[in-house]
């Protein structure tokens, strides 16, 4: 076969991004195909407009508090046409990062158009038919909307739509609490919306329970109603929508936000007919990423796996490197680290508590720290919060933290869990005072606390002051 491209990367997303522009600056021939907009779904609807939205939020909140520390502050004033401007020029700023010429210019071929997957090296676009010996499917995901009876007779928003509101909602309702549906809810109701959300279970599941209810908390005190329930049925019309719960609770408002997960977008490309395996929600692949045809990966959302944009540009890394040099790269998640950005932020990196101690049981130990303790968090009279570090002996497994800008505290946990440091390490690292970082060389000290000061160190200690007082 004569080949067109060395590779062709369908999908111009984080994970796109990522392999078609490594692949491009080692100097390989690589066709990137979009059908839509470039950036995928974190420039254009995904983390930079809802960290804008988020932003504008804070500010609100900051005004609301009429006097603190000796600075009067006015109420504040919502134009929600300058929250609008603001999300939109955050996007805007950034698109040239991720545009179709900043893409051309590394030496990519940006081919705009719908791909079809034809052969195991072949793909249709646009009447053209493009041949590489390996093909990198980064289609991405679109938002989960549920069977709920009604839903498809009412208007309703998804992250694809929100952000494009010209009109603050009187009463948004948000189905799901998580990620998106938390910082969603916090963020509105700072801005002046009455907000609802409604879930079955616990909000932000996959989080350590004792973090997720300081925020919970902290947002039921700004004014966010919680709904614990499945919506079973929708109803109404623009502006007036009623949710009914499987128990029985009518809730009405102006605007409904599903916000229920992501389903991986794999229809339409030719991957069925190819014979490419899926599983419940996207493409299966190995710890390579390839998938049940070798020579075509699946990265990002679009493949089975955690669905996160640092997990996209990762995996786009491997996969361009294992492409060009020919050596086999493999996933690593035992130092996953992810953030939502309420405030308090919650954020995880590795085994939570509860799933350390069901994989190893008596073996775990969790060291605590409260923000209480810090004095840069005393200065600021931003205490909420703590940072939980999950040890198996001496390792770390895992940490957890909430409190402001607790994912900037990440960083040294995710050298402690791949090896590239250790407790003691961090334990007497100099740290800048005051900073909030002050909290994690706490708790890493905590750590080795017993064996610095436990009974052999403290009898060595004896013999040196005895034998001091002996010759002096």
């Amino acid at each position: 076969m004569t080949f067109t491209h060395d590779a062709i990367v369908i999908g111009g997303g984080a994970a796109g991004l990522t392999a078609a522009g490594g692949c491009a600056l080692f100097g390989l021939n690589v066709a990137l195909i979009e059908s839509n907009k470039m950036g995928g779904e974190c420039l254009n609807n995904g983390c930079v407009p809802s960290k804008a939205i988020i932003t504008a939020a804070k500010r609100a909140q900051q005004a609301r508090e009429e006097k603190r520390y000796g600075v009067q502050l006015a109420p504040p004033k919502v134009e929600w046409a300058g929250v609008h401007k603001h999300i939109h020029d955050a996007i805007a700023h950034i698109a040239p990062h991720d545009s179709r010429e900043t893409f051309e210019e590394m030496g990519c071929e940006v081919i705009m158009g719908r791909a079809t997957i034809t052969g195991r090296q072949t793909v249709d676009v646009g009447g053209r038919t493009l041949k590489a010996p390996r093909i990198v499917i980064a289609t991405g995901s679109e938002p989960f909307v549920p069977p709920i009876e009604g839903l498809g007779s009412v208007p309703y928003l998804t992250n694809e739509n929100l952000f494009d509101l010209t009109e603050q909602p009187e009463h948004l309702m948000i189905i799901g609490g998580g990620v998106i549906g938390m910082e969603m809810a916090q963020s509105f109701c700072r801005l002046g919306s009455e907000v609802t959300v409604i879930e079955p279970g616990k909000p932000m599941g996959r989080d350590d329970p004792e973090s997720v209810q300081i925020v919970v908390d902290t947002m039921k005190g700004e004014g966010v109603r919680f709904v614990e329930g499945k919506a079973a049925k929708v109803g109404g019309k623009d502006g007036a929508i009623t949710v009914h719960t499987d128990g029985g609770e009518a809730i009405s408002g102006s605007h409904l936000l599903i916000a229920v997960g992501r389903s991986a977008r794999v229809s339409g490309f030719g991957l069925e007919e190819l014979g490419i395996e899926l599983g419940r929600n996207g493409i299966k692949v190995d710890a390579r990423r390839r998938t049940s045809v070798k020579n075509i990966y699946a990265i990002g959302d679009c493949r089975e796996g955690p669905r996160l944009t640092h997990v996209s540009g990762y995996e786009g890394s491997n996969v361009a490197l294992e492409i060009t040099t020919g050596l086999p790269t493999k996933v690593d998640w035992k130092a996953l680290p992810w953030c939502t950005y309420t405030e308090p932020e919650v954020a995880q990196i590795g085994l939570t508590e509860q799933d350390a101690r069901k994989q190893y049981g008596d073996k775990v130990t969790v060291i605590k720290e409260g923000f209480d303790h810090n004095e840069r968090a005393i200065a600021e009279d931003s205490t909420k919060g703590h940072l939980k570090v999950i040890l198996k002996g001496k390792k770390v497994i895992g940490a957890s933290i909430c409190g402001k800008n607790a994912g900037e505290l990440l960083l040294p946990f995710t050298q402690s869990i791949t090896g590239k440091s250790d407790t003691f390490s961090l334990g007497s690292a100099i740290i800048s005072y005051p900073t909030r970082s002050e909290i994690s060389k706490a708790a890493a000290f905590s750590a080795w606390e017993p064996t610095v000061f436990g009974s052999l160190p403290k009898k060595y200690v004896r013999l040196v002051a005895k034998l001091r007082r002996s010759f002096n």
